[in-house]
């Protein structure tokens, strides 16, 4: 059985520009790790979270954070998500 991992809200900052980009978040990962760049973007099925990217050599860009389980993917939606919800 895998042990949960705390994951918290730092800090949400807001557009209100009408762009589909509501918003940025950062967490920080059981009280240990800060991960600053989670987007915050309305799709075409709603609101989802996009993962801190990084753009490459290659003009290409590439996400610098990563849940490995679909799980520890799904909570993180749901943290992130939430907090934005109820601000």
């Amino acid at each position: 059985m895998e042990d949960q991992v705390n994951i918290e809200v730092d800090r949400i900052y807001r557009f209100e520009n009408g762009s589909h980009l509501k918003a940025f978040a950062d967490i920080v990962v059981g009280g240990q790790f800060a991960i600053k760049g989670f987007r915050i973007v309305e799709g075409k099925k709603g609101l989802f979270v996009s993962m801190p990217s990084d753009i490459g050599k290659n003009g290409n860009w590439y996400n610098t954070f990563k849940p490995i389980t679909k799980e520890a993917s799904l909570e993180l939606n749901k943290v992130i998500l939430g907090a934005y919800q109820q601000e």
